[in-house]
């Protein structure tokens, strides 16, 4: 959910995911969904990935949220970033729609897509997430660089 066509993360994400089998659902305004590159990619890889605009629709039966900021930064034009800046929050309110067990991911930093309520909540694991990522890119590093993994 979130800045689908800027969003450096969730292209490659939405491919990879498709190769394990996931089903996927792509939330973002028109404007900013998953360029139909990646769409093709995933359908090529046997997704079938759903097109919305509205999280409300899909909350409920999502497992996984993975939200990605507006990225201001990428936008060719100030009016355009206007347009969709907040348009997404997920908060404590929306979460009592979504299953017990949902988790929220999140790549950092967020800027107001996340109410910071949704911090103490068992849905909140991008923090887990950023720690998570620290040892990982050790790992692949010292991979890249001929180390040994022990």
């Amino acid at each position: 959910m979130g800045d689908l066509k800027y969003g450096r993360t969730v292209h490659s994400l939405a491919e990879a995911l498709t190769m394990f089998g996931a089903d996927l659902t792509f939330v973002a305004p028109s404007t900013l969904q998953m360029p139909k590159e990646t769409v093709k990619q995933v359908e090529k890889y046997g997704g079938k990935p759903k097109l919305k605009s509205k999280l409300s629709e899909v909350i409920a039966d999502a497992d996984v949220l993975y939200i990605t900021r507006i990225q201001r930064e990428r936008f060719p034009d100030a009016a355009e970033y206007q347009k969709v800046a907040g348009m997404y929050r997920v908060d404590n309110a929306l979460l009592r729609e979504a299953k017990s067990d949902l988790i929220v991911m999140h790549p950092l930093p967020r800027v107001d897509e996340i109410a910071p309520e949704v911090d103490s909540t068992q849905h909140a694991k991008y923090f887990e997430q950023a720690f998570n990522g620290v040892p990982v890119r050790m790992a692949l590093l010292s991979l890249v660089l001929g180390g040994e993994l022990e």
